[in-house]
């Protein structure tokens, strides 16, 4: 379940996607927590945020390191509402862009483009390094934690939002909802949870606590895919898109069913999690 998506392919996959990421999830290119059911979409979603902001023990003064950071809002949130120093990165022109004009906080937030396997960050700067739904796309995990580890301070906490596969999907599974997710969607792959865990520890980390949230966050997905069918049937420019051969990402809009389905299935799971530098 891991792919050859490089850098550029995860880069054009949002610059193409752009506008129908923002009219389909809105600034918060993430999952949605629904704690009651009655929440609306931006509330459910600015539920993850809280939640990363509990586990990462995140107050005024707090330095965090967003890796992936969209279009910046979960950055903004932490600044404007927990006080933070937020160091965010994002691989995508179009959402570095769109995060400096609508997301900055002069003198909380630096907005970077850049890799995070060559971060060009000092060691032991951060207090919390956190990732937001990027870890799908991080096609080494055991060196994405080991920077992790190198630029964070002794007693500082690293805070993961991640897709994962169940732990042991059936070979149609495979071929069925994972393999074509992960190609689709530009991922490096979708790992089970003993995966994450064994390369965060083996990293130096400790203290490793995984909370699976699937069922709150699965509303996610219905939501987003009526989204879709609303917009083909009433935007002309969803449909100038997803029917032009000239546009590989369209694919996409047939991967929100696909993943959809994962959940329902039990295939793919949702996993929030912590860990320490001691």
């Amino acid at each position: 379940m891991s792919s050859t998506a490089t850098n550029e392919d995860v880069a054009s996959h949002y610059d193409d996607l752009d506008q129908f990421y923002r009219e389909i999830w809105g600034e918060h290119v993430h999952h949605g927590v629904w704690r009651t059911g009655s929440e609306s979409d931006l509330e459910a979603a600015e539920n993850l945020v809280t939640m990363v902001a509990n586990l990462g023990r995140t107050g005024a003064g707090t330095e965090v390191c967003d890796v992936g950071c969209g279009y910046g809002a979960t950055a903004k949130i932490l600044a404007q509402r927990h006080g933070a120093n937020v160091t965010a990165m994002t691989i995508s022109e179009v959402q570095l862009a769109y995060a400096q004009t609508h997301n900055s906080v002069p003198g909380k937030i630096t907005y970077l483009l850049r890799d995070w396997y060559q971060n060009q960050l000092s060691e032991s700067r951060f207090d919390v390094v956190q990732s937001v739904e990027s870890m799908e796309h991080m096609a080494d995990l055991p060196l994405f934690f080991r920077e992790a580890w190198r630029v964070m301070k002794p007693g500082g906490r690293l805070v993961i939002c991640a897709w994962m596969s169940c732990e042991n999907p059936g070979a149609m599974s495979k071929k069925i909802l994972l393999n074509p997710i992960v190609s689709e969607a530009a991922l490096a792959g979708v790992r089970p949870a003993s995966e994450f865990k064994a390369a965060t520890e083996a990293a130096g980390f400790t203290n490793f606590q995984m909370s699976d949230i699937t069922q709150q966050v699965k509303n996610t997905w219905p939501l987003c895919a009526v989204r879709t069918l609303k917009g083909v049937l009433t935007k002309p420019h969803y449909r100038k898109f997803l029917f032009s051969s000239k546009n590989p990402n369209r694919i996409f809009a047939l991967t929100l069913f696909r993943i959809w389905a994962a959940y329902e299935f039990g295939v793919m799971r949702y996993g929030v999690y912590s860990a320490d530098k001691v």
